[in-house]
């Protein structure tokens, strides 16, 4: 998919955003939802995407929503420092396929890392249960 394809409706963050698929949610407001990545590289993998908007990536987001919406990705993973002490934090956020974007919903990841433990690989581990991801998810939830 290029960078400027057009917004699909029915990708699996807009299903998301409208009810019709379930997330383990930490954060959201009018601005923002934040969830836990089912396909977690590290424990706390946190994506945050933006809500009212239509942007496959962040050529697409409207210039006007961008501060907002960076704001609540800046608070998410505040949170999630708070929360589970990692020794670093990536925030990372791709642009088309070829840049490792696999949904063509703009999203902020937001990675915990701690020294020693190696990364998984972005979109391609084993998925995580509810079960799994609940107890993290309390825990950054109780930072916000």
């Amino acid at each position: 998919m290029t960078l400027h394809d057009a917004y699909d409706p029915n990708n699996i963050f807009a299903k998301i955003l409208r009810g019709e698929m379930p997330s383990m949610k930490v954060y959201e407001d009018d601005v923002a939802l934040a969830f836990m990545d089912v396909f977690p590289q590290s424990e706390g993998h946190t994506l945050v995407i933006p809500k009212q908007v239509e942007a496959r990536n962040l050529l697409d987001m409207p210039s006007d929503y961008l501060g907002s919406y960076v704001q609540r990705v800046q608070k998410v993973a505040r949170a999630v420092e708070a929360a589970l002490s990692p020794d670093g934090l990536v925030v990372s956020q791709f642009n088309g396929a070829p840049a490792g974007q696999t949904v063509f919903h703009l999203h902020f990841h937001i990675i915990p890392r701690w020294e020693g433990k190696p990364l998984g690989r972005h979109a391609s581990g084993g998925m995580a249960t509810a079960e799994e991801l609940e107890p993290i998810a309390k825990r950054i939830r109780a930072a916000l």
